[in-house]
């Protein structure tokens, strides 16, 4: 287990709690390890069973709620939080807000911008997960599923649909339907290869959710190529009034301001 009190003991070092599982997390966390004047700890909720190598202390798992996540900011005299989980992490974007609100605890939420619609694309765009299970339509079709292994649920009730689901883990029983075709793998990907997947397995809709970045969005040019519709699940609501930048490195220049070695 790591040693918190030795970790962040040292005097004159900044503590950052970085709330990750997103590139963004990964990227900022890269940068602040060779920096003496940090003393960052990447959380990641622990759904990845085999998650990449990061050079920063890494734990896993969840806080206890608000009150467990306000009692280790102030239990670790974190300094500062950086919210970098994924933009459908509501609940945890929610708790950190909350958290860190209670011990007056600075917060950034480093949050990448959501996709938006190009010259050609054909999106539908759809509030939730149930929505985009309705607009499939009644119609049996060839439906290239990216929306996560625990979203998979509400579209057993759609069973009459081939489903073609792509995930970093196995998808077990979450999707209990006829036809299923699962592939497990990871980003980044590219369009010229989504393009000929789609094409192989005669993809005829995709949906996904609007997760932003780049190393997904090439399932959305090759879907454009292609001429199929794209249902597009939105992003929940974060927390207003939090403080948000785009990138991992505005992120770092907001710390560098916050510990004092920048104007």
């Amino acid at each position: 287990m790591l040693d918190l009190a030795l970790e962040f003991g040292e005097k004159g070092l900044m503590r950052i709690l970085i709330l990750g599982g997103t590139s963004e997390a990964s990227a900022l966390a890269a940068r602040l390890a060779g920096q003496s004047a940090f003393r960052p700890l990447l959380s990641m909720a622990g759904r990845t069973s085999d998650p990449r190598p990061l050079p920063v202390p890494t734990r896993i798992g969840g806080f206890g709620g608000v009150e467990g996540l306000a009692r280790f900011l102030a239990q670790e005299r974190i300094e500062a939080v950086i919210d970098a989980t994924h933009p459908f992490a509501s609940a945890m974007s929610r708790n950190a807000a909350e958290a860190c609100a209670q011990v007056q605890v600075p917060l950034l939420a480093l949050r990448r911008p959501p996709w938006v619609p190009q010259e050609g694309d054909r999106w539908i765009e759809v509030a939730s997960m149930e929505e985009a299970v309705r607009a499939l339509g009644d119609i049996p079709r060839r439906v290239f599923l990216t929306v996560g292994r625990l979203e998979l649920p509400p579209f057993a009730a759609a069973p009459q649909h081939t489903f073609l689901v792509r995930t970093i883990e196995p998808i077990g029983e979450a999707l209990p339907v006829p036809h299923v075709i699962a592939i497990r793998d990871r980003a980044p990907f590219d369009e010229a290869a989504e393009r000929a997947l789609m094409e192989r397995e005669r993809v005829e809709v995709v949906v996904t959710k609007n997760s932003g970045g780049a190393a997904t969005y090439p399932k959305i040019a090759a879907a454009r190529a292609l001429g199929l519709p794209v249902i597009v699940v939105a992003r929940p609501e974060k927390p207003r009034g939090v403080e948000e930048v785009a990138t991992a490195d505005a992120a770092f220049d907001w710390l560098e301001r916050r510990h004092g070695r920048t104007p």
